[in-house]
């Protein structure tokens, strides 16, 4: 069982849309809020900068400023550290998981550290949590999911992910996965479940304590 991080063990992702789309209109780009999830959720944080860098080009003709990736990250692991949560109910889904289980996510692997110990789930996954800046290509390539897929030995056919983007649903299907589509968390809006059927997910829950009957259905 292969967890992705954010909006499915913990409730960041709301977080970060709210501080980023403060951050780019700043920049003079403007997106709603539906465009920028499906535009930038589950991607690695190279590609969100280089697809702002495109867009800023494209409407302005001018690149991202001198140091706005790194004042971006800092300030917004600031506002992490004071409200981060996990998803309601996911500690208990976790440990009634009975097969291996590890984490693929998009972030830093710090950044990933840290989301996991600050919600107090890294005990349940270390050492098998992986991020995208480990593989050649981000999701929605499938690299992630099969790197981590090797590291526990376990075979991409035989794993099942759990996923609330439609990147990563694409990776993880890529990869040969089962899907579970996940629109539990706090940035998921009325027909996010839909998006992620479309994807490939195989079924959609709401909430973590749908989690086990439905590996169960799988197994």
């Amino acid at each position: 069982m292969i967890f992705d991080c954010d909006g499915v063990l913990v409730d960041s992702e709301i977080l970060a849309i709210r501080f980023g789309l403060r951050a780019v209109e700043a920049l003079g780009l403007s997106y709603t809020e539906d465009e920028y999830i499906h535009r930038f959720l589950g991607t690695t944080m190279d590609a969100y900068f280089a697809t702002l860098e495109a867009d800023r080009m494209a409407a302005l003709g001018k690149p991202l400023p001198d140091g706005f990736a790194e004042s971006l990250l800092t300030n917004s692991k600031r506002e992490m550290d004071a409200a981060l949560a996990a998803i309601e109910g996911v500690h208990s889904a976790v440990s009634a998981v009975t097969v291996p289980t590890a984490v693929a996510s998009s972030s830093g692997l710090e950044r990933l550290r840290f989301k996991l110990e600050k919600t107090g789930l890294l005990e349940a996954f270390n050492p098998h949590f992986y991020s995208g800046e480990q593989v050649k290509n981000g999701k929605p390539a499938p690299d992630l999911y099969l790197h981590t897929a090797e590291q526990i030995n376990i075979p991409a056919a035989a794993c099942v992910a759990i996923e609330d983007s439609v990147h990563g649903v694409v990776a993880a299907k890529a990869a040969g996965m089962t899907v579970i589509g996940f629109t539990g968390g706090g940035h998921c809006r009325p027909g996010h479940g839909t998006y992620l059927s479309d994807a490939g997910a195989d079924i959609v829950i709401d909430h973590m304590d749908q989690l086990a009957e439905t590996l169960r259905r799988f197994s």
